[in-house]
């Protein structure tokens, strides 16, 4: 299983002619929107404002990351719209309906991956339409299409403690299409794993969501990984965390992470943290390039 799993991870994934990021953008209209959302976490000795103010939205379709200092609010924010949690002001609206509660249509894709031990790569990837509902066939077409777009075929029947960190993350995502949501909310997926395998990763999230036209808000601390999946990056300030800009990333895909046109624009995005990283009091706030 060692070998294999080595094999897994350092193969190369084919390099397919995505469509550019103007074209996945056109696809549709407003997908989600913050309106002005604030979040204030209140116990008997503080009343921390982890959020101030944000409004953002976001297209269907479109790949949208976030980078900010630790501790700005980034999954505070990717959990109110996940239904996660709740602001204390403002609105967060999916489909033009306000978000109260989780749903099949936001699925959250976790930097540790939730999976069963008990359970085999099949299993887990199954496990979220068997709680739908979805009868046994409809779950077997559905895993099957998904489990082989991860590549993760091979290992289908494996067990989780028998596979590598990528390939861990693979079964998280497989499991996570497989419900078939609107929209993805990745939290710092890829931030465990080595550079080989984070790089790997990113290659075949660009042609998989191309591919499924997946709407995706991406949170990260990695301004060149940001870079490479995005058709917009946004930047928040350190806490209370507001949105400090935004930055489109307006080159064709697929994008790999020595291209001068990625580090030219992950060296932008880094300007704008720049202050940001100094000001921070956490040693985690060091923004990879």
């Amino acid at each position: 299983m060692a070998s294999e799993t080595f094999d897994q991870e350092t193969r190369l994934p084919p390099k397919p002619k995505f469509e550019a990021p103007a074209e996945r953008m056109a696809a549709g209209g407003e997908l989600m929107a913050l309106r002005g959302v604030t979040r204030h976490f209140r116990t008997r000795r503080h009343d921390t404002l982890a959020i101030d103010r944000i409004s953002l939205s976001v297209n269907e379709g479109e790949f949208v990351c976030i980078v900010g200092p630790s501790g700005c609010g980034k999954s505070t924010l990717l959990n109110i719209v996940a239904g996660l949690d709740h602001p204390s002001g403002g609105e967060a609206l999916f489909d033009g309906r306000r978000i109260d509660r989780p749903g099949r249509e936001r699925i959250v894709v976790f930097q540790e991956p939730a999976l069963y031990p008990w359970l085999n790569v099949r299993a887990n990837v199954e496990l979220g339409l068997k709680i739908a509902g979805i009868g046994r066939s409809e779950r077997k077409r559905l895993a099957d299409r998904y489990i082989s777009l991860v590549n993760l075929r091979r290992f289908e029947k494996a067990y989780i403690h028998e596979l590598s960190g990528g390939m861990k993350q693979r079964a998280q995502l497989a499991r996570a299409l497989a419900v078939e949501p609107r929209m993805l909310l990745m939290d710092e997926p890829f931030a465990a794993l080595d550079a080989q395998t984070r790089d790997v990763l990113q290659q075949e999230l660009q042609e998989i969501t191309s591919r499924l036209k997946t709407t995706v808000i991406f949170v990260t601390h990695n301004v060149r990984e940001a870079v490479i999946l995005a058709d917009r990056v946004v930047v928040m300030t350190p806490a209370p965390g507001k949105l400090k800009t935004e930055i489109a990333i307006p080159l064709p895909r697929p994008r790999g992470p020595d291209s001068h046109a990625v580090v030219d624009l992950a060296a932008r995005v880094r300007t704008e943290l720049q202050h940001d990283i100094y000001a921070a009091q956490s040693a985690e706030d060091s923004y990879a390039i």
